[in-house]
């Protein structure tokens, strides 16, 4: 039933490494591709309207530009995930409080600041829409990789379905659901992990 997609894809940590040079233009449309809903979600999360975290999202892009060229890993100071919280906590207070018809991107003094400081702990916010990110990231990758008919049973078990009302559709068991749905959970939880432990890895 589970048949892997050959896709290949960059680990996040080669990824982190590869934006680190800002003329990798292919690099920084898969991060922006990879960031850039949990930038958003984060930003509505923490009620700006939408037009204001897209501002916001495009000013952290900036500033990711400036910051990850020297951005060095140092677990002892946070993960990159703390480093991203607090550039886009920066980000959503430098919008906040700047002139409505100026742009500016933070300054290198303030890019140092975010990479060399201690980045802190991130809000209980910021942890789940994180989490949520690397969710989506994983049921992508599951969507490429089960059967259809499997994607569809669980599907229907996320919109809120009984494991019976699905095995009466599909024509199956409730036992078959339930080994579906076991099976793409476990795999997700692989998968999250995995993301985790690879935009954890030191750059």
């Amino acid at each position: 039933m589970l048949g892997l997609s050959m896709e290949s894809q960059a680990t996040r940590a080669s990824l982190l490494s590869r934006v680190r040079n800002s003329s990798d233009q292919e690099a920084w449309r898969e991060f922006d591709e990879t960031y850039r809903e949990l930038i958003l979600r984060y930003c509505l999360a923490r009620r700006l309207q939408t037009a204001d975290a897209e501002d916001v999202r495009q000013l952290v892009m900036l500033n990711l530009a400036k910051g990850l060229r020297t951005f060095e890993y140092r677990p002892e100071r946070g993960r990159f995930r703390h480093y991203l919280c607090k550039t886009i906590r920066h980000a959503i207070s430098h919008h906040a409080a700047r002139p409505k018809s100026t742009g500016r991107a933070l300054d290198t003094l303030e890019i140092a600041e975010i990479a060399i400081g201690d980045v802190g702990a991130p809000d209980d916010v910021w942890e789940r829409e994180w989490m949520d990110h690397h969710y989506r990231i994983a049921m992508r990758t599951i969507r490429k990789s089960f059967e259809p008919q499997s994607i569809s049973m669980f599907d229907r078990l996320l919109a809120g379905q009984s494991v019976e009302d699905v095995a009466a559709e599909f024509g199956t068991t409730s036992q078959a659901v339930h080994k579906v749905k076991q099976r793409i959970r476990n795999r997700m939880m692989e998968l999250v992990q995995e993301q985790i432990r690879e935009e954890d890895e030191p750059l």
